[in-house]
């Protein structure tokens, strides 16, 4: 049994076929950096592609913003202009009745007439 077991073969690095000359190897690193180059060239025109896409959407969204909030705009104009007539209206109505309010308001509070609520019986009635 022992006799099939061959020893480990020695550890040796791995063989490398490179017989490339130096011209070879130039246009080998050549080639690496043009393709590092298209990369970061591809890199940077997808990025410029992302903001033009992110641009045209802000303003996309500005002119939806603008469109709709018009609308807003021109209520609430309506209702403050409203809300300024009611209150002219209110005002000319106090310059008109106005003293006659204050001079009843006077007249009640000073001119003081006590009265017995119904509910309470009064003494000697019972």
């Amino acid at each position: 049994m022992l006799e099939n077991v061959r020893p480990p073969a020695p550890y040796d690095a791995p063989v490398h076929n490179d017989h490339r000359t130096p011209d070879e190897n130039s246009s080998l690193m050549d080639l690496r950096i043009d393709r590092s180059k298209r990369v970061k060239d591809a890199r940077s025109e997808a990025q410029k592609e992302i903001e033009d896409y992110r641009k045209q959407k802000e303003d996309e969204f500005q002119k939806f913003e603008k469109e709709h909030t018009s609308g807003n705009k021109k209520a609430e104009e309506d209702a403050s202009a409203d809300a300024d007539e009611q209150v002219k209206a209110i005002k000319a109505a106090g310059d008109k009745q106005g003293q006659k309010v204050v001079d009843d308001l006077l007249r009640i509070v000073t001119d003081v007439k006590p009265e017995v609520p119904e509910r309470v019986t009064q003494p000697g009635q019972a």
